[in-house]
């Protein structure tokens, strides 16, 4: 199977340098992606693997010393080259020179472009480059996965362990909790890194089309099927197929599955012959796969072929470390998507932002960080925050007490965030004026 080529990510806010370094870039056959600016950059980072970044110091509104800041918070086993038309800027070099491997000068010549990229991809490729652990630098992110909490390193861990071999692995978890980030995460933390990475989430789709996405078929199969066709198993052959939502196949479909796992092999839907293939199968669940073989829902044998590494992601109630630096992903992301630039919080709305549960997990948090930002001009303070959160009361496991001590405490506290304004308590607690005065009487 043919590697693909090196990515590289070329910034600049002057599109004459963006072409010359494009052609001689393209000219060493290293595949480019152009931006003009931080903005366009990080949109690139987010949706495309890249193998190295190229970034101008000095553009408007975000600079350079920014965007490397926050790849090496985000992004730490990417290298980075700095090219600036400014040498003076001593102090942004000086900010720089531990998170990149070098920096060039312009005008460079062409060799001392060329020399400056293989320096950096060789220390990229160097069997010894370590990505930074969580334990050294807290608040450096692992792949996409973020956050310092006993809970998230236990993950990274076991990550770590297994991103090398072809193990199997089951991710459970709640919903929102960030599964698909964990497959992710072995996948391109591992040496498997350029092989394909497939993703089906087997809850979107129908369960009569299931069978023939996943293992392809053959022409005549079924009406419809007018020509042979491979499946998602075939596409990620040499690599890593995520199967999201696996208690949703069917039981048609989890013999198959069984099957992959049992001999390294598909058939496809109408045919007779089996195709070997060489892939590495990741399933996750936000259901009990237990409860569900209890119910003969689910395969028990191939419960245990899937769980020969389980990884669970804790909900983010049970990891409330992580918000802060979370929160500060968000920030940044939706920062520079909606105001071009940095976007801070206040310490009271944090602080709300700590004591909520979170049901919805890290999606609901950054939906709320993604609304702030559209709703904030450049700090994010308690108004910007959704009314639910604003009025919530945290209990440790030994405050339990009566349901009517419980509902006093929560409606003095409303009234005090009202500053004693009855008519919206009342509308916030969705209760009449009438009703809140004969609670505050009793």
């Amino acid at each position: 199977m043919l590697l693909r080529k090196e990515n590289i990510l070329i910034v600049d806010d002057d599109v004459d340098i963006l072409e010359l370094l494009q052609r001689h870039l393209q000219s060493w056959n290293y595949h480019t992606y152009k931006a003009v600016s931080v903005k366009e950059a990080v949109t690139i980072l987010r949706d495309t693997k890249i193998d190295l970044l190229i970034t101008d110091l000095k553009m408007p509104e975000i600079d350079g010393a920014e965007l490397i800041k926050f790849v090496s918070e985000h992004y730490p086993k990417l290298p980075k080259l700095v090219v600036t038309g400014y040498p003076s800027v001593q102090d942004s070099l000086k900010f720089i020179k531990s998170r990149v491997v070098d920096y060039l000068t312009k005008p460079f010549t062409r060799a001392e472009l060329k020399a400056a990229i293989n320096k950096s991809m060789a220390i990229s490729n160097e069997k010894d480059f370590k990505a930074i652990k969580p334990s050294e630098e807290k608040n450096k992110a692992y792949g996409d996965i973020i956050g310092h909490s006993e809970k998230i390193q236990d993950v990274i861990q076991i990550i770590e362990r297994i991103k090398n071999n072809k193990a199997t692995v089951f991710i459970n978890g709640e919903s929102g909790t960030g599964k698909e980030l964990v497959a992710r995460a072995i996948h391109y933390q591992g040496k498997f890194a350029r092989a394909p990475f497939i993703v089906v989430n087997c809850g979107a789709i129908p369960e009569n089309l299931l069978e023939a996405e996943l293992f392809g078929y053959v022409k005549g199969a079924f009406t419809g099927a007018d020509t042979n066709r491979d499946g998602f198993f075939q596409a990620a052959h040499g690599g890593t197929i995520f199967l999201d939502e696996i208690g949703n196949a069917s039981v048609a479909v989890q013999l198959r599955l069984l099957r992959v796992l049992q001999e390294k092999e598909v058939i496809k839907v109408g045919a007779q012959k089996a195709e070997k293939i060489d892939i590495r199968i990741i399933a996750a669940t936000n259901s009990d796969l237990r409860d569900m073989i209890k119910k003969q829902n689910f395969r028990e044998d191939l419960f245990y072929r899937l769980t020969v590494v389980e990884i669970h992601v804790a909900p983010l109630r049970e990891r409330k470390d992580d918000i802060p630096v979370l929160v500060d992903k968000f920030l940044f992301k939706y920062g520079v998507e909606y105001k071009d630039r940095y976007v801070t919080i206040t310490p009271e709305a944090l602080a709300i932002l700590n004591r909520y549960n979170w049901p919805g997990n890290i999606r609901e948090l950054e939906n709320v960080i993604q609304r702030a930002v559209i709703m904030c001009d450049k700090i994010i303070d308690v108004v910007h925050l959704p009314e639910h959160l604003k009025y919530t009361l945290e209990f440790s496991d030994n405050e339990f007490e009566p349901l009517k001590v419980i509902e006093k405490k929560y409606i003095e506290k409303v009234l005090r965030s009202t500053g004693n304004n009855k008519t919206k308590a009342a509308k916030i607690l969705q209760i009449d004026r009438k009703t809140i005065r004969q609670k505050l009487t009793e």
